[in-house]
C-alpha cells in the first residue's frame, strides 16, 4: 500500500477515501514521527492546513499518530503552505505538515511534508517513512506521549515576514488590486499584507464555508477576477490557488499572465541587477518555447525538469540557483521561501512596478508565447493509455510532424487518474492536427 500512497506532492486524493482516511492519515503522522525522532530531549511538527471540511478530520488524525511517537505538535489553523516551510525551520521543528489538496476541488485532500530545513521531503524521505508506515511505527512510552498546543499567531508571523520581502522604504499607496483568494489558505493573510503595505484591496475568495474553496475562483479561474479587475478600474490582479503556493496575475486590461510570464520578467530584472544566481531559470517541461527564446535572446539558461515544483526545487538546490518554477503560477525564490509562495511571488511584482513607474500590462506581457494546447483526458480505473500502441504510434506520427518547430508532451498525472497531453507548434494548424490526433488517441484507450 505504502508504495503507491505518495505522488508528486505527498498524498493526495478524495476525503474519507483511500488513502485520504483518518486511518492512514493517524498511521503516517506515526511513521513519519519515527522517521524524524532524533535522539534529544523535545521532538516537533507543525501542522497547517487550508479550509476545507475534511481539513478538521485530517488535523486531529496527524495529531494523533504524532503525539503516538513522542512529538509535540504545534497547530497553526490555516495558513498558507509556504508558510509552514517558514514556520518548520523558524520553530525548530523536525517535520512540518500541510493537509491541503492545493488547486484540487473541496471533496478532495491532502498531505504535504517538509523537511527540518523547511523544503519538501525527497523520494528518499518519502520511502523511507512509507517503509515505517508498512512495518508500525515504535510508540512512545505513556510518560514520553507528546503534547498538542494551538500557536495562535502563526498567521501574523507569517505577515509580517511576508512583508519584509518586499523592498524596504517602498509602499503600494495608490495601488488598487484585485485579490482573489480562492476561498482558501490565504483568505486573511493575503490581504493583510497588501493593506499593510499600503494598497487598497479589492478581495474576492475570503468567505470559506469548507466546501467553496477554489470554486469558480482562484488561480485555476481567473476569470472572474479579471471582469473584477475591468470593473473597479483596478491596477493588478492576484488570483491564488487553495493553499496559496501558486499566484496568476491579471493586468489593468484584463489580460492574464501565468508563470511563464512572470518568472520571463524575475529572471530578466535579476540577470540584470546580477542577482540570478547562475545566471539561470529553472522550469518545467511544460514551459513555454516562447519564454526559452526570450531567455537565450537574453544570455540566460533555461534548466527545464520534471512537472512538479519539488522537482523544480531539487534541481535549484542542485545547481545553486535561486529562481524557478512552473507555468500554473508555482513560483520559487529561494532568496525568500523554500517553496512555491503565490503572495511573496505577487509582492515581487508589485515592486517592480513600483520601482519602474510602468503598468502591470508592460511588466506581464514579456514575450510572445508560442501556440500551446493542454488537454487532460480522464482514464478508467486499470486503464494505462500510455501502455498501449495506438497511443505511443499517434505520439510517434505527432513527434514527426512537428520536427523542430515545436514540442510534444504526453504525461500522466501525478496526483490524479488523466493523461495531460501538451503541444507547442509555430504553425496553429499544425497544432490543432497534433493534438487531434494524440488527444483521439488516448481518449479511446481510456
Amino acid at each position: 500500500m505504502a508504495a503507491k500512497l505518495f505522488g508528486t506532492d505527498g498524498v493526495r486524493g478524495q476525503a474519507n477515501s483511500w488513502p485520504m482516511t483518518a486511518d492512514v492519515a493517524l498511521r503516517l503522522g506515526a511513521a513519519a514521527g519515527g522517521y524524524f525522532r532524533r535522539d534529544k530531549q523535545e521532538h516537533r511538527v507543525v501542522i497547517g492546513k487550508d479550509t476545507r471540511l475534511s481539513g478538521y478530520m485530517i488535523e486531529y488524525a496527524l495529531t494523533a499518530g504524532f503525539t503516538s511517537t513522542g512529538m509535540n505538535v504545534f497547530l497553526l489553523g490555516p495558513v498558507p503552505t509556504p508558510a509552514i516551510g517558514y514556520l518548520t525551520h523558524s520553530l525548530r521543528a523536525d517535520v512540518g505538515v500541510m493537509i491541503s489538496a492545493s488547486h484540487n476541488p473541496a471533496s478532495d485532500n491532502g498531505i504535504k511534508l517538509f523537511g527540518p530545513d523547511g523544503y519538501k521531503l525527497s523520494d528518499e524521505a518519502e520511502a523511507g517513512i512509507a517503509r515505517l508506515l508498512d512495518e508500525g511505527a515504535r510508540l512512545a512510552a505513556p510518560e514520553k506521549i507528546g503534547r498538542a498546543k494551538r500557536i495562535e499567531d502563526a498567521r501574523g508571523r507569517y505577515v509580517e515576514y511576508a512583508k519584509t520581502t518586499f523592498p524596504h522604504r517602498r509602499r503600494l499607496e495608490g495601488l488598487r488590486i484585485v485579490l482573489d483568494c480562492a476561498n482558501g489558505a490565504a483568505y486573511r493573510t493575503a490581504p493583510e499584507v497588501l493593506w499593510e503595505l499600503g494598497a487598497e484591496v479589492i478581495p474576492m475568495g475570503v468567505e470559506p464555508d469548507g466546501f467553496n474553496i477554489n470554486l469558480d475562483c482562484g488561480s485555476t479561474k481567473p476569470q472572474a477576477a479579471a471582469r473584477r479587475v475591468l470593473e473597479t478600474r483596478a491596477d493588478l490582479g492576484i488570483c491564488l490557488d487553495g493553499d496559496a503556493d501558486r499566484v496568476v496575475l491579471i493586468d489593468e486590461q484584463g489580460r492574464i499572465a501565468d508563470g511563464d510570464q512572470f518568472m520571463g520578467l524575475i529572471a530578466t530584472r535579476w540577470a540584470r541587477e546580477g542577482r540570478l544566481a547562475g545566471n539561470t531559470l529553472v522550469a518545467t517541461v511544460m514551459s513555454n518555447l516562447g519564454l526559452e527564446r526570450h531567455l537565450e535572446a537574453q544570455g540566460i539558461a533555461l534548466k527545464r525538469t520534471a512537472v512538479g515544483d519539488r522537482y523544480v526545487v531539487e534541481e535549484m538546490r542542485a545547481g545553486g540557483h535561486n529562481l524557478g518554477g512552473e507555468q500554473s503560477g508555482h513560483i520559487v525564490m529561494t532568496d525568500y521561501a523554500t517553496t512555491g509562495d503565490g503572495l511573496i511571488g505577487a509582492l515581487q511584482f508589485l515592486a517592480a512596478m513600483v520601482e519602474t513607474g510602468e503598468k502591470a500590462s508592460s511588466l506581464a506581457q514579456v514575450f510572445e508565447p508560442v501556440p500551446q494546447k493542454l488537454i487532460n483526458v480522464r482514464f478508467a480505473k486499470g486503464k494505462n493509455p500510455m501502455a498501449t500502441d495506438a497511443v505511443q504510434s499517434a505520439v510517434a506520427a505527432a513527434e514527426k510532424l512537428l520536427g523542430g518547430d515545436g514540442r510534444l508532451l504526453v504525461r500522466p498525472s501525478g496526483t490524479e487518474p488523466m493523461i495531460r497531453v501538451m503541444a507547442e507548434a509555430l504553425n496553429p494548424g499544425v497544432l490543432d492536427q497534433v493534438m487531434d490526433s494524440v488527444v483521439g488517441a488516448v481518449r479511446q484507450e481510456s
